[in-house]
């Protein structure tokens, strides 16, 4: 499938982003909302993925590191799970993070979406802890000199 991710420039664009960290991170997670949503999301770059009927698919957010940028927050709603909507929007941000001069990606993947990000290249790094009562694993990637997308 061919996704749209743009970055989110309006606040309508960062609403429907929060939204669907609200559904995917509090409702089915059960993440408290104050773990969640921390109140200083200006200082980050969000990346957000619409479907053909404008409904939000999927989200992630950028924080630039001095030596690395660091996905965050990556959330895909039911319908856009299995549909490449994931994949789509880590993409974005890597082309963003090489676009401000950032060489690789670190995360903190949830145990279960290990899989996930091992698939688009990341590669595990430590032992598993626990965020928000999920274990989590770090992980990082290289980016390569330029998109191969």
């Amino acid at each position: 499938m061919t996704f749209l991710v743009t970055i989110a420039s309006t606040d309508e664009d960062l609403e429907a982003c929060l939204a669907l960290r609200r559904a995917v991170f509090v409702d089915e997670q059960h993440v408290p909302i104050e773990l969640e949503l921390e109140g200083d999301e200006d200082r980050y770059t969000h990346f957000l993925l619409r479907d053909v009927d404008g409904s939000a698919l999927a989200t992630a957010r950028l924080k630039l590191l001095d030596d690395a940028g660091k996905a965050q927050r990556v959330a895909v709603a039911r319908a856009g799970r299995g549909r490449g909507a994931g994949a789509a929007v880590m993409h974005a941000l890597e082309d963003e993070a090489r676009r401000q001069g950032r060489r690789r990606i670190v995360l903190s993947a949830q145990v279960s979406a290990i899989p996930f990000y091992e698939r688009l290249g990341y590669v595990v790094d430590g032992p598993i802890y626990d965020d928000a009562g999920i274990p989590h694993k770090d992980m990082w990637l290289v980016l390569p000199e330029t998109s191969a997308r």
